[in-house]
């Protein structure tokens, strides 16, 4: 707790930065919004079991094939080599993924994850459990982490907006004393009436867009889609 007997509120930026906070004594929030947060609150939302975060495709290879689960990631927007399924929310409907546990490998989601494993707690936030996510950590009054996976440890748009649009709503629950929270909500704040609009200047919108995604990047950029809260337990991801 700060001086204003309100738990603090801070946003690290990219995975590289994440040494500088104090993340034993905080709830820390992973944030991959395109795609792998936003894939995971929705196959939770659609009835998987779990999630279970994996950093490398041969050991998501290797789990899949001794739990029977679905093995999936990306490398660059794209499908891993090795790998059947992709990072695409629309992968996972109810009818496939009910009861199933999806084994996931990404560029930049899974990485910090694993990075933050000292934390109090560990859930994952994308604008498609926004809601979820924001609620959960006013009732816990913890010091909050808003971690941004990024894009290969380099700060991207499109996480940074989502951090800042929960500092937007949560921020009277908290202490703000961080320049990148501020900085965060100042973007948010510029990109609010139009996100989409807004992301079409960003390199993660113009990589994924040249494969054909946008109909996966509106849907990551809507609130509420898929309103469950992942949290980290012994090695999973679960949906409460």
């Amino acid at each position: 707790m700060t001086e204003s007997n309100k738990p603090s509120l801070e946003v690290c930026l990219s995975p590289a930065l994440l040494h500088l906070f104090d993340v034993k004594n905080s709830i820390v929030v992973i944030i991959d919004v395109l795609r792998a947060t936003s894939t995971i609150c929705t196959a939770l939302y659609n009835g998987a079991a779990k999630v279970i975060p994996v950093a490398t495709v041969e050991e998501c290879v290797n789990i899949g094939r001794a739990i029977d689960g679905i093995t999936a990631g990306e490398r660059d927007g794209k499908v891993a080599e090795g790998l059947v399924h992709g990072n695409s929310p629309f992968e996972y409907p109810r009818e496939f993924i009910e009861n199933k546990t999806l084994v996931l490998t990404t560029t930049n989601g899974t990485k910090l994850l694993h990075m933050a494993k000292d934390a109090i707690q560990i859930i994952t936030g994308s604008f498609p459990n926004i809601s979820a996510v924001c609620d959960y950590l006013i009732a816990q009054n913890q010091n909050v982490i808003l971690g941004c996976a990024a894009w290969k440890d380099r700060v991207n748009m499109e996480d940074t907006l989502f951090a800042g649009a929960v500092v937007n709503r949560i921020r009277e629950h908290f202490d703000v004393n961080c320049d990148s929270a501020i900085a965060a909500e100042t973007l948010y704040e510029s990109a609010k009436t139009d996100i989409h609009q807004f992301m079409k200047q960003a390199s993660h919108y113009k990589r994924l867009a040249k494969y054909g995604l946008e109909k996966d990047i509106t849907y990551c950029l809507t609130p509420d889609g898929a309103n469950i809260l992942p949290i980290f337990k012994d090695g999973a991801l679960v949906g409460v």
